[in-house]
């Protein structure tokens, strides 16, 4: 029981700030989850076959990871509960919904323009005849 305290009071801080302590790991941890998902479109940028699949890729992990970034940054950036910390969080939401808003409804628009402009997705059948590099097959 005793270590349990001693590690509390080492995690949580002494200073009494140990709601900002928690908000600051929290921030961190979304900011790192948010460079998992940033690699995760990356591989998948290089990985998949087509347009369509990539530009699905860049615009999952470019959305999601963005979010979870700035909400982080907007966590760690509070300091107290000042309204100076307040508008810089608010500021940093405001931007993480705009990404929210504009990063699906563009990439909808590319699609949109490469299917009209006759770039047709990779069918089961073109699949096989390319092999592991993407050069096809004799």
């Amino acid at each position: 029981m005793d270590s349990f305290f001693l590690a509390t009071l080492a995690i949580s801080g002494q200073d009494g700030n140990d709601g900002f302590l928690l908000l600051q790991i929290l921030g961190w941890l979304l900011g790192i989850i948010g460079l998992v998902f940033f690699l995760g479109s990356a591989v998948g940028m290089v990985r998949f076959p087509d347009f369509y699949t990539r530009m699905h890729a860049a615009g999952k992990g470019d959305t999601l990871s963005t979010m979870l970034m700035l909400s982080g940054f907007g966590l760690v950036t509070i300091e107290d509960f000042s309204i100076g910390s307040f508008l810089v969080l608010l500021k940093i939401l405001a931007v993480v919904l705009f990404i929210y808003l504009t990063t699906p409804t563009s990439s909808h628009a590319l699609m949109r323009a490469a299917f009209e402009d006759d770039e047709m997705p990779m069918t089961e059948e073109d699949l096989k005849k390319t092999n592991r590099k993407g050069q096809k097959k004799k």
